[in-house]
């Protein structure tokens, strides 16, 4: 009995001692320029994907003409890089908050105002050109060079 007490008491300690950011356990906390990935759509797609992002949040956009340097990869689940999505435009199709320089460019070091917009991804392995496999890729998002939000995409042959 008294091991069951003490097997107790050492999870109790050792739960009050973790790190209050843990994986798994709370999102870190974001600052000046936070973003998010939203859902991508279809999931599990096959050819290809959208996916929803978002630049800024109320605390970091208080300014009118702020922008950001947006960064988008795309790595198979090995983390191996594959591709880097294009700027597709914004969710509702105007692309009147995206510049007309940057739609249809690849999602590196872009600077775009706080927003939604939409990545796209044609299903295809940049290096090689061809069909990637199936299976669960991870997209990261980041913004002003840290990275701020993973999700998962499946693609399905």
């Amino acid at each position: 009995m008294f091991h069951r007490w003490a097997a107790l008491v050492l999870v109790l300690a050792l739960c009050a001692m973790s790190p209050k950011y843990a994986a798994g356990q709370t999102s870190r906390p974001r600052g000046h320029g936070a973003g998010s990935l939203g859902r991508s759509y279809p999931n599990p797609f096959n050819p290809d994907t959208y996916i929803q992002f978002a630049v800024g949040d109320t605390a970091s956009c208080s300014g009118v003409g702020e922008h950001h340097v947006v960064s988008m990869r795309i790595l198979n689940i090995l983390a191996q890089p594959v591709v880097i999505p294009i700027l597709w435009g914004t969710p509702a199709s105007s692309k009147s908050s995206v510049p007309a320089s940057a739609t249809g460019q690849r999602l590196t070091n872009v600077t775009l105002a706080c927003g939604a917009y939409l990545a796209y991804w044609d299903g295809k392995v940049a290096a090689t050109g061809r069909e990637a496999a199936s299976g669960a890729y991870l997209v990261q998002l980041f913004i002003d060079n840290q990275l701020f939000d993973t999700k998962k995409i499946f693609y399905s042959k």
